[in-house]
């Protein structure tokens, strides 16, 4: 028996999605949220007819915490369990520290216990790091991990061809539901702070297609089938963030300005795209997108920044 189910995550319907994956007798969960999710995932696996013991794997695509969050809760849920992750994302679930101070200093105590829970070390001997290339075995089912650094360095995918799916992450973009009217997709990338990587970018798209499966099974939001159209309006996004950095790295603006300059740009594009597909944009759709409209200025104004920063370095340094 392989079977696939798409966990709703959030208190926002269709913004965060999880997998439970079945296959014989072992379950997988791709993907952790953050440890509000966790009684939705434990309900899921209940509704199955699985038990917490049967649970093999906690794979989660990258660190960033509205993915792996709700890890170490998870695991304490799951016993016989291990967390799946790559090098660069494992080290910082094992000691979360950075993690949790990080986000803390920039959302407060409050808010970030609201938004992602209490997160705790993770055990090393309940950890396996997964290399480009690795594969994991789960009840008679390969799955194998492809390292994709275009959203952020520590991400993978996960190619599963015994449901003909590739576990995506963020790597493939967003496609929300209540964005997806009229039969029309709307789909654009994550390029949150701090690794958008615009060639990186366009190579990771292109790994996702090359592996020929039917559905790419996004975290924000679902199963989708038609990957090339996604992949071609993710393309132009790409081409169009790569722009906006290199204009911001020509500039002499502070960085704060550079990120307001490029949210009125993104604002712009957005709302162009959307009445190019005869998607008009309403008061609800706008807040479903403010956050990651944000979280994409910001993310190209950093990568600006940091290329303009570096380039001053080389250039003082070739004077030397």
């Amino acid at each position: 028996m392989h079977a696939r189910h798409t966990v709703d995550c959030d208190v926002l319907p269709g913004f965060t999605a999880a997998y439970l994956r079945i296959a014989g007798d072992e379950c997988a969960f791709i993907e952790a949220h953050t440890a509000h999710a966790v009684p939705r995932l434990m309900g899921e696996l209940e509704r199955r007819g699985r038990r917490p013991e049967d649970v093999r794997y906690v794979v989660v695509t990258h660190a960033h915490l509205d993915h792996a969050a709700g890890a170490s809760a998870l695991l304490a849920r799951c016993p016989r369990a291990t967390l799946l992750a790559h090098p660069r994302a494992a080290r910082h679930l094992i000691d979360p520290t950075k993690l949790v101070k990080s986000a803390t200093a920039v959302y407060g105590a409050e808010r970030f216990a609201a938004l992602y829970g209490v997160i705790e070390p993770i055990p090393e001997a309940r950890v396996r790091v997964l290399e480009d290339g690795d594969a994991f075995e789960l009840g008679g089912a390969t799955l194998r991990v492809h390292h994709t650094a275009g959203h952020a360095k520590h991400h993978f995918i996960v190619d599963d061809p015994a449901v003909s799916s590739v576990y995506t992450g963020d790597t493939f973009g967003l496609v929300y539901p209540a964005l997806q009217r009229g039969g029309v997709r709307f789909a654009f990338p994550s390029t949150s702070p701090t690794d958008f990587d615009a060639g990186e970018a366009r190579r990771s798209i292109a790994k996702v297609l090359s592996l020929g499966e039917t559905y790419a099974c996004l975290t924000h939001f679902d199963a989708i089938r038609d990957l090339e159209e996604v992949a071609t309006q993710l393309r132009v996004w790409i081409d169009r963030s790569e722009a906006w950095v290199e204009e911001g790295a020509r500039s002499e603006a502070p960085t704060a300005a550079l990120e307001a300059t490029i949210l009125g740009k993104l604002r712009a594009a957005m709302g162009t795209e959307a009445a190019a597909r005869g998607l008009v944009l309403g008061a609800e759709d706008w807040a479903l997108l403010e956050t990651d409209i944000t979280l994409n200025a910001q993310g190209l104004a950093f990568v600006a920044d940091k290329t303009r920063t570096e380039r001053a370095k080389k250039a003082a340094a070739a004077g030397a």
